[in-house]
């Protein structure tokens, strides 16, 4: 087993209107607020009429930036950051998803800087001070609710670059099931999928610590179980509760203690998908997980087999991978990129493109003739 250390500074507040907390929790970091949201669920959840009394109780001042797209944009992220210098807040308040949160927490290692955020994506600097975050989550999925990682995109550059640095946890997040019963069936599947991509990515990482394992497991079989159901009964708070709960598990730390640091080959490639094609986050990892176990089905047999073993009472490798993609295809999700693109891509300008990114993942690498392989194997 892997030395670890164990800590997370986020406060999780977790149920039925907790936000009604807010109010004093704001008041202890100042009076000025930059409120960053999308571009309709937070108003659609109810979110942000709850968000705006609480703050109202403090008498705070607000300043909203709205907008931010479902792969955030750098662009976006420094016209927040520039607005909240002018208006010198206080703190920031995410209400949305993952990608809100992600640009927020760019947000906030770029607004006591003078520079683009990019220059901490592209790994030219690091933050060393960061205006408090605190989130209010309207969708699970990426888990950014309790974690110090960020994805955002740069068109200019071909890229899109994650990030994590301890000064972008999230100071207190908020997380009301109920501001999930207006997210549609669609994007519920693509959270499923994005908190089961999340376990893998760790679970195919490197060291050996099996009670690590079996919390990845349960994670697992709670989206296997609750998932289903809940995308056969989307007003059902117990069940929406259950995967907002599995989806911040699966990316806190949980799932990585006394573990070699997970492999992310699979998001690395999903982030080109969704960069050239504007694929949903979730939509890419169900397309790729699939071609990625078949690619290394051999390197990942011992561990392919426990996996299997412990979901679904499998003993081979292959019904293992022909299993979870076929639990992707039952809840709606693409298993091939001609699902969501009918004429499919043309490999040359994305496999150059990931060539150029170095994309891969942090055991097993591709080659040119890999990247190749794999994309076939999602289209076909």
């Amino acid at each position: 087993m892997e030395n670890f250390i164990m800590h997370n500074p986020t406060t999780l507040h977790f149920g039925r209107s907790v936000v009604e907390k807010l109010a004093p929790i704001a008041s202890s970091y100042g009076r000025r607020v930059l409120l960053v949201y999308g571009k309709g669920s937070a108003k659609r959840s109810g979110a942000y009429v709850d968000v705006l009394r609480q703050l109202k109780n403090i008498n705070a001042e607000v300043f909203e930036f709205s907008g931010i797209q479902s792969n955030p944009l750098i662009e976006d992220v420094d016209a927040a950051a520039q607005l909240g210098r002018e208006k010198q807040v206080d703190m920031i308040i995410a209400i949305g998803g993952g990608s809100v949160i992600d640009s927020a927490k760019a947000i906030s290692i770029t607004m006591p800087v003078i520079h683009s955020g990019w220059v901490f994506y592209a790994g030219k600097a690091k933050p060393s001070k960061a205006i408090p975050l605190i989130a209010v989550l309207t969708l699970a999925a990426t888990g950014s609710e309790m974690n110090q990682f960020s994805v955002v995109q740069n068109h200019a550059a071909g890229m899109k670059n994650g990030f994590g640095h301890p000064l972008m946890y999230p100071v207190h997040s908020f997380l009301d099931p109920s501001y999930t019963l207006s997210v549609p069936r669609d994007y519920t599947a693509f959270g499923i999928a994005d908190l089961m991509a999340h376990c893998l990515e760790n679970y195919f990482g490197l060291g050996h610590a099996p009670l690590t394992d079996h919390f990845i497991f349960s994670i697992l079989t709670e989206a296997l179980e609750a998932g289903p159901q809940l995308l056969n009964d989307l007003d059902n708070y117990d069940l929406r509760a259950r995967i907002m709960y599995a989806a911040t598990m699966a990316l806190n730390g949980l799932t990585t203690f006394g573990k070699g640091m997970g492999d992310w080959g699979v998001h690395s490639i999903g982030h080109h998908l969704s960069l050239l094609y504007g694929l949903p986050h979730g939509a890419t990892l169900t397309v790729m997980y699939p071609a990625w176990m078949k690619l290394y089905q051999s390197a990942l047999e011992p561990q392919l087999l426990k996996l299997g073993k412990h979901l679904f009472g499998l003993e081979d490798a292959g019904e293992t991978i022909q299993r979870l993609e076929s639990f992707f295809i039952s809840i709606g999700c693409p298993v091939r990129i001609t699902n969501s693109l009918p004429e499919g891509i043309d490999p040359k300008p994305l496999i150059d493109l990931m060539i150029r990114n170095r994309a891969g993942g942090n055991h097993y690498k591709f080659s040119p003739l890999q990247l190749e392989k794999l994309i076939d194997l999602a289209q076909i």
